[in-house]
Formats: structure tokens, C-alpha cells, sequence
């Protein structure tokens, strides 16, 4: 039975024939994951990030995601990401231009870092004061006015999306960023109307995601990326991740939910699995990153065996109590464990470091000259974000810089 629907079908989707996400055409059903690209020190667009999407739509995705752009400066978690103003107007619309002529459709990750967002300097926000290892110092709790400017800042961030020729935006709701904090019951610990009850807790989300749907417009798909689990003692799990999708599912303005887990501030490891490649980390982080990581790093970076499509026992839960499209996510390596998402229910899957080994990896699978990613998920692609996400082992674009 397909839970989506309670009905029997008696073959699955094929995942290379065209869908719907929303109002958006896809021409299959494989998207490009958002793996931060670290390619915009000017926090615009750059001719190599374009050359990036371009490359990866060639490829054979149905669409491609541009990871993480900070809907304001102090949302911003890294020293290279995309800041959703005026000034990125021009680049943006560059490499959607580029990614529709290669065939795919383009959707723009957008979040605020939060308690993330302290290695630039600016004090972290979050739910409740924290400590974080990443900057050595506490944050700040968020007062009603902080919280007012980011949905705010949310919103104008989808019309800069949809003004910009994208076909999707993508919420980030998880991975230990703000509303993934205020839907931690570990990490919110407040007595006000955004803290308590799971309702409470949630409500930044759904604030987040309806003020988003309104602003993109109708022609936009509207997805979330939300933890089904943060990894650690205390934090969202199943019972409450399951019910909080039921929330935004009855809001009615997602068009799809991706399933992740994780956090970027307590526990990375648990959104990738397979190798912690520390040293490489602390060798290329900035300061005071480099510092956190030579002092907290084992601690922080928890390794996990790897295992294919890891996220899908925790999935189906949702697949169970959901009618919304789902985005199956998580070390999604071979065709045939795509075939057997379909066959469960998911509307699509992701992929993301199967991608950067080899980003004309759906034409091969499609074509039938590779059954299976290249990727070893040795996780060696993280640490060069900072200088331009790549594989190690791939060999280098041209004019790559390494």
C-alpha cells in the first residue's frame, strides 16, 4: 500500500519520468541536494557557482538546489554564503537562466544561522541562551522583535527568490538552526508563547514557511527541511518531529517536506555518517573555527557507520502520517534504492555528495552505464568548503581552483 494515497499501486513512479512538485514541472523525480558550494566570497553569485549548477543540471537532475543563502547579514553562518539583497539580484537570476537552459528547474535554500551564525562575528540568536563551541561564547535569547525581523527577513528572501527566475524555495527548518532551536525541546527552554508545548515550540516554523508561501507567489514550489531528529540527548525526535510535520502539513502552504536530521551545532556527523574528517577541518577552517574544532572536535564530530539511504527507517514514519509529497535524503547512492523509495511512497529523493563525485551520475544511472554512485562518503568533500566544495577524488573542472 502507499500511505500517501491508501491505495495499491501496482508499479511504482518511474523516478526518470517527468512530475509535479507543486506548480513546478520536473523532468524526473532525482533533485540535487544543498551542499554548500562555498563559491561566493563576496556573499553573490559567482561564474564558478553557476558552472557548478550548470554542470550538475546537464547531469540529468529534475532540479537543483543552490544550499544555503542567509535571508540577512546576520543570519549569515559562513564567511562565503549568498546574503539575500538587492546586490544578488543579477547573479541569481544568471544561474537559474543557466540551470533551466541545461534542463533542470532551480530551488534557492534560504535560512538564518542562528547560534551558527557566530563565526562572523556577529552574536548568535537562539531560543534560550547557549554556549557554543563553534565561537567560544554564549548567544543571545531572541526577543519578539528579533523574531518579528526574521520571519520578515524569511519573506523577503522568497521574493528576492522568485524575482530572481527560480522555480522553488527551499525553508530551512532543521540542522540546528533557528526554528529547528525553537523546535528542540533541549535547546528552548522558554515560558513565552514560542517555548513550552510542541504548538509553541513549532509556531516559528509555521510563522516562517506561511509568511514564505505568501510572499513567493504562486509560481513557486514551496518546500521545508525539516529534522525528523537532532542526534542528541533531549533534542526533537520522532514522536514530536512527526507530529510538527502534521502542523505544517495542515497550514497548507509546502508543497513538499525533505526529511533530514542533524545539527550543524551539536551534532554534524549525524546528518552525513561515515568518516570525521577532522584534521582536514581544522587545517582549512578559519579562526576562531580552527581553535573549536583542535579543542572540541571528537566531541563534536561523532562518527556514525555508514549505511545506504540511512534516513529511511525514520522516514516511512513520516510517509505513514503524511499526505504531503516527501523528499526521501540521506547516503542515497544506488538506482535500485531509488526504485525502492518510489516503491514506499516517496515522491522524490536527494542526493548530494553521490553529486559532487560525479555530477552526470542520473544521465548514467538513466542510460543504464552505472548502476550505482562512485561516492565512498568519506566525507573529505566537507573541509573544502572554504575554498570551493569539491570531491578529492574527482578529478579537477577546468579552471577549477583546488
Amino acid at each position: 500500500m502507499n500511505p500517501a494515497s491508501g491505495t495499491c499501486p501496482t508499479d511504482p513512479p518511474d523516478p526518470f519520468a517527468p512530475a509535479r512538485l507543486g506548480p513546478v514541472a520536473l523532468r524526473n523525480r532525482i533533485i540535487k541536494a544543498a551542499t554548500f558550494e562555498g563559491m561566493t566570497p563576496d556573499h553573490v553569485v559567482t561564474e564558478r557557482l553557476v558552472d557548478f549548477h550548470r554542470a550538475v543540471a546537464r547531469g540529468g537532475v529534475g532540479m537543483t538546489t543552490l544550499a544555503y543563502c542567509a535571508v540577512s547579514v546576520d543570519g549569515c553562518g559562513t564567511p562565503n554564503e549568498i546574503i539575500l539583497g538587492g546586490e544578488a539580484l543579477s547573479g541569481l537570476r544568471r544561474l537559474a537562466d543557466a540551470v533551466h537552459e541545461a534542463g533542470a528547474a532551480a530551488s534557492a535554500q534560504i535560512g538564518h544561522a542562528g547560534a551558527v551564525a557566530t563565526p562572523t562575528g556577529q552574536r548568535g540568536l537562539s531560543p534560550s541562551p547557549i554556549f557554543t563551541g563553534r565561537s567560544l561564547r554564549r548567544t543571545r535569547a531572541a526577543n519578539e522583535a528579533d523574531i518579528a525581523r526574521i520571519i520578515e527577513d524569511f519573506a523577503r528572501a522568497a521574493r528576492i527568490v522568485a524575482e530572481s527566475g527560480f522555480d522553488a524555495v527551499e525553508v530551512h527548518l532543521g540542522h540546528g538552526y533557528p526554528p529547528s532551536e525553537f523546535l528542540s525541546p533541549r535547546l528552548n527552554r522558554r515560558t513565552d508563547r514560542w517555548g513550552g508545548s510542541l504548538e509553541n515550540r513549532a509556531r516559528f516554523a509555521r510563522e516562517i514557511v506561511r509568511a514564505v508561501r505568501a510572499a513567493a507567489g504562486p509560481r513557486l514550489a514551496v518546500l521545508a527541511k525539516l529534522n525528523m531528529a537532532d542526534g542528541v540527548p533531549g533534542g526533537l525526535w520522532l514522536d514530536e518531529s512527526v507530529a510538527a510535520a502534521r502542523l505544517l502539513e495542515a497550514d497548507g502552504a509546502l508543497d513538499a517536506i525533505e526529511l533530514t536530521g542533524g545539527s550543524s551545532l551539536e551534532n554534524p556527523m549525524y546528518l552525513l555518517r561515515g568518516e570525521a574528517p577532522i584534521a582536514e577541518m581544522a587545517a582549512l577552517a578559519p579562526t576562531p573555527a580552527r581553535l573549536a574544532l583542535r579543542w572540541f572536535g571528537r566531541r563534536l564530530f561523532r562518527e556514525y557507520p555508514f549505511e545506504e539511504a540511512y534516513f529511511l527507517p525514520y522516514a516511512r514514519e513520516f510517509r505513514a502520517a503524511l499526505d504531503l509529497p516527501l523528499i526521501l535524503l540521506g547516503g542515497i547512492n544506488r538506482l535500485d534504492t531509488i526504485r525502492r523509495a518510489m516503491a514506499e511512497g516517496f515522491e522524490f529523493v536527494a542526493m548530494g555528495r553521490a553529486l559532487l563525485r560525479e555530477p552526470d551520475l542520473v544521465n548514467r544511472l538513466q542510460s543504464g552505464a552505472s548502476c550505482e554512485a562512485l561516492c565512498v562518503h568519506c566525507n573529505k568533500c566537507v573541509p573544502t568548503i572554504y575554498r570551493g566544495t569539491h570531491c578529492v577524488l574527482a578529478a579537477p573542472a577546468p579552471g577549477a581552483v583546488r
